[in-house]
């Protein structure tokens, strides 16, 4: 994987915005919150300032503009930090979004710990379960450059609300372009084997990727799934990686309540009881300093995730 080119996909964001408008989608409009330059809609709104609403540090008052657009044909994708989106506007995007089911893709950057040095305040290791709570919202986190674009794209074809995630740090782009496919609400598998499966979603994933390429040349055959679509979950795949590997890991770069492993712990309690054991941010803040040396401390390389899978898989 050391070959592979990285990239954000926030960058992949605003790239696929810029391809979506251009194929004639004239429904498509941007809100941002004094941040396009982050969140890269900037390269939207320097070609089509027009269907461009730059809505200041107001982040409530943007979701409900962003409402009340849609009302009218409109298609908006609405950018700023996922703490902002989910955090400081959760109320709007419950009451104005939600509730009415209207059409509005929310497109949060800067996710999880790998923010840096922003600190805990910028940290939204929060915004999956916040935003699982809300009846009707697809909650998508890609995890490459192609699968990104992907998400954007089915946000776009989606008739409802999506929140989705994209991360400030670049990531490796392994997905093969000729053979990715992609649907929200479903899992794809990486690498297969019986011994163990691990579910991973968004940065975590490449790192679970390394971590279970590792463990193979060790003799231990890691399922890997790869799952963008955090709600709703691939309860199928889910399911038969239990029956068939008895053990799962889940990872993710959002706190371990009410996030993925919470979404799969939930889906086996009631359907297939599963020995799981989920690698996260364990109820605690983050921290500030160089995004990698944040995600070290926290346990989310592949380095961790592989000492983890080691230990729960020889476990009784």
């Amino acid at each position: 994987m050391a070959d592979l080119k990285n990239i954000a996909t926030r960058d992949s964001y605003g790239a696929a915005l810029l391809e979506l408008a251009d194929a004639g989608h004239d429904d498509i409009v941007a809100f941002d919150a004094d941040l396009s330059a982050s969140t890269r809609t900037e390269i939207f709104a320097k070609k089509y300032p027009e269907r461009f609403f730059e809505c200041g540090i107001a982040e409530a008052n943007m979701m409900a503009a962003a409402g009340g657009m849609s009302t009218f044909g409109y298609v908006p994708f609405v950018s700023t930090f996922a703490m902002f989106a989910a955090g400081r506007a959760y109320e709007q995007v419950r009451n104005t979004i939600g509730y009415p089911q209207l059409n509005v893709k929310i497109a949060a950057t800067h996710g999880g710990l790998s923010v840096g040095e922003d600190g805990a305040s910028h940290q939204c290791c929060e915004d999956f379960a916040l935003m699982r709570t809300i009846p009707g919202m697809v909650v998508m986190c890609p995890a490459d450059d192609l699968e990104a674009r992907a998400a954007v794209r089915a946000a776009y074809a989606h008739k409802g609300p999506v929140y989705l995630r994209f991360s400030r740090l670049a990531t490796p782009a392994f997905h093969d372009e000729s053979k990715f496919r992609f649907e929200i609400g479903k899992g794809e598998v990486l690498c297969d084997g019986f011994d163990i499966a691990v579910i991973s979603t968004g940065l975590m994933t490449s790192e679970a990727l390394k971590a279970a390429m590792s463990l193979k040349q060790q003799g231990l055959n890691v399922r890997l799934i790869n799952m963008p679509t955090i709600k709703p979950l691939d309860n199928e795949l889910v399911l038969r990686a239990a029956r068939e590997c008895h053990k799962i890991i889940t990872v993710e770069e959002h706190s371990i309540i009410g996030g993925l492993g919470e979404a799969v712990c939930s889906l086996l309690s009631e359907k297939c009881p599963t020995p799981v054991r989920r690698i996260g941010v364990q109820d605690v803040f983050g921290t500030s300093g160089p995004a990698w040396d944040v995600l070290r401390k926290f346990g989310l390389t592949a380095d961790h995730i592989a000492e983890e899978i080691r230990s729960f898989a020889k476990a009784d």
